[in-house]
C-alpha cells in the first residue's frame, strides 16, 4: 500500500486529527492511537450508539491500534518518548503550547528522532492574537467567512451540516504529512507543520475571495443560485426538484435543447450570461414553468442526454441506495469483534495498483497496549505494574 512501513503516532481526538490519521491508515500506515487510560477519545461515547458502541468512532478510527497512556505522568512521557523514536510521524491536535508542556516541542521531537515529521492541527494557528483561543467547527465556519456566503440572500448566515472545518483541516494535514514524508525521502530531513481549522476554511473561499480581492466588494449569499452563472440551481418539477448546473454559454444552449425550448436563445433579456444574471428571476420563472410539467426523472434523462450537469436532491438514505454510490463502494460493512457488522463510509481515493483497504476495525480502548509497548521493551510484569498505577 502507498504508506506501508510508515508508523504514525496519533495523539489526536474528536474529529480533525482522527480523520487525518484515518486517511493515512487507509493508505497503509501503521497508526498507533494514544488514548487516556479509562476514558479514551470522547467520540467513543458520541453519535448513535449501537449496543453501547459508537459507529461514529468506528468510522474515523478504523485501521488503527489503541494504546492507553497517561501523558501527564513522568513514566507516561518516557514511554511516549520511546515510541517517538520508533515512529515516522507524530500528529496531534492540542492547543498550541500543550506539546511544549508535555516535553514534546518540535525541537524535543527532533532530538528524539532527527527525521521525525510532526503535524499539529489547531484552531487558529501557532501564532497571532487568537493562538490560545479554544476552537470548534462552528466557530471556524463562522470566522472564516464561509457562513457569510451560505444561505438565502434575505436569510441569516448558515453553517454546513457536516463538520466541514474539522474535515478539511484533516485533509490538509494528511496532504502536508505525505508531502513532508516525500521531502524526507529525498533529503533525509524531518519537518514540523501546522494546520488550522480557520486557515483551512479560508482556503475554501474560492471565487468568493478572488472576486473580493479584485473588486473590493463583499460577496453576498445566493442560496442555491450561483454567484457567477445563470440559470443555475434547484428547479421544481412535477414531483419534486432537480439540480441543474449549466456553467457556460454552451451548456445554456444544451439546457434549452434539453428543455425543448430552443427559441429562448433569441430572447433579448437572456442572450448573454451577464443579461441572464441581471434577469435571473424572470429566467428562473420561464425555465421552472417548463420543468414543472414533467417529473424529475424525465428531466434528469433529458439533461444527461444533452450533456447538461444535473441530478436529484437525495436524502442520506437515498445516497447509499444510489447505483453509482453502490458501484463506488462508498458504504462498507466491517465485522467488529463483539459488535457484529458495522457499516461505515468507503474509500474516496481509488488507487489502481495499491488500493486502500480495511485491514482491521476500530480498536478497543487500549486493546493494543501490550503488543505495542512490548516493541519498546516493556515486559509483562512491568506492564501489569503500569496498569495498576494507571499509567497505561
Amino acid at each position: 500500500m502507498p504508506l506501508t512501513g510508515i508508523r504514525v503516532l496519533d495523539l489526536t481526538r474528536i474529529i480533525s486529527g482522527p480523520f487525518c490519521s484515518a486517511l493515512l491508515a487507509d493508505m497503509g500506515a501503521e497508526v498507533i492511537k494514544i488514548e487516556a487510560p479509562g476514558e479514551g477519545d470522547p467520540v467513543r461515547k458520541q453519535g448513535e450508539l449501537h449496543e453501547g458502541f459508537s459507529w461514529y468512532f468506528a468510522n474515523y478510527n478504523r485501521n488503527k491500534l489503541s494504546v492507553t497512556l497517561d501523558l501527564y505522568s513522568d513514566e507516561g512521557k518516557a514511554l511516549l518518548a520511546a515510541l517517538v523514536r520508533k515512529s515516522d510521524v507524530v500528529v496531534e491536535n492540542f492547543r498550541p503550547g500543550v506539546m511544549d508542556k508535555l516535553g514534546l516541542s518540535p525541537e524535543a521531537l527532533k532530538a528524539l528522532r532527527p527525521d521525525i515529521v510532526h503535524c499539529g492541527i489547531n484552531g487558529f494557528g501557532t501564532s497571532g492574537p487568537y493562538r490560545d483561543r479554544p476552537a470548534f467547527d462552528f466557530i471556524a465556519q463562522a470566522m472564516s467567512g464561509f457562513m457569510s456566503v451560505n444561505g438565502e440572500a434575505d436569510g441569516p448566515p448558515l453553517r454546513a451540516g457536516p463538520p466541514v472545518s474539522d474535515l478539511v483541516a484533516g485533509l490538509h494535514a494528511a496532504l502536508g504529512i505525505v508531502a513532508a514524508l516525500l521531502r524526507r525521502e529525498r533529503s533525509g530531513q524531518g519537518e514540523s507543520l501546522s494546520v488550522s481549522l480557520l486557515s483551512s476554511m479560508i482556503n475554501l473561499l474560492s471565487f468568493q475571495a478572488s472576486n473580493y480581492f479584485a473588486s473590493g466588494t463583499a460577496p453576498l449569499r445566493n442560496g442555491n443560485d450561483h454567484a457567477l452563472v445563470a440559470p443555475y440551481g434547484l428547479f421544481e418539477t412535477a414531483d419534486g426538484q432537480v439540480a441543474i448546473a449549466p456553467s457556460n454559454d454552451t451548456m445554456y444552449v444544451r439546457l434549452l435543447n434539453a428543455l425543448e425550448m430552443p427559441a429562448l436563445q433569441a430572447h433579448p433579456d437572456f442572450a448573454t450570461n451577464a443579461l441572464r444574471m441581471r434577469n435571473r428571476p424572470a429566467l428562473r420563472e420561464v425555465i421552472q414553468a417548463r420543468t414543472r410539467q414533467r417529473e424529475t426523472a424525465y428531466w434528469i434523462e433529458q439533461c444527461n442526454r444533452h450533456g447538461v450537469p444535473c441530478g436529484p436532491v437525495l436524502s442520506v438514505p437515498e445516497v447509499f441506495e444510489d447505483p453509482q454510490v453502490r458501484d463506488q463502494q462508498m458504504a462498507i460493512d466491517v465485522e467488529h469483534p463483539g459488535h457484529g457488522p458495522v457499516r461505515m463510509l468507503g474509500f474516496p481515493i481509488k488507487f489502481s495498483q495499491a488500493p486502500c483497504r480495511l485491514r482491521h476495525p476500530a480498536p478497543a480502548l487500549g486493546g493494543d497496549t501490550a503488543a505495542v509497548l512490548a516493541g519498546i521493551g516493556v515486559g509483562a510484569a512491568e506492564l501489569e505494574r503500569l496498569r495498576e498505577e494507571g499509567i497505561v
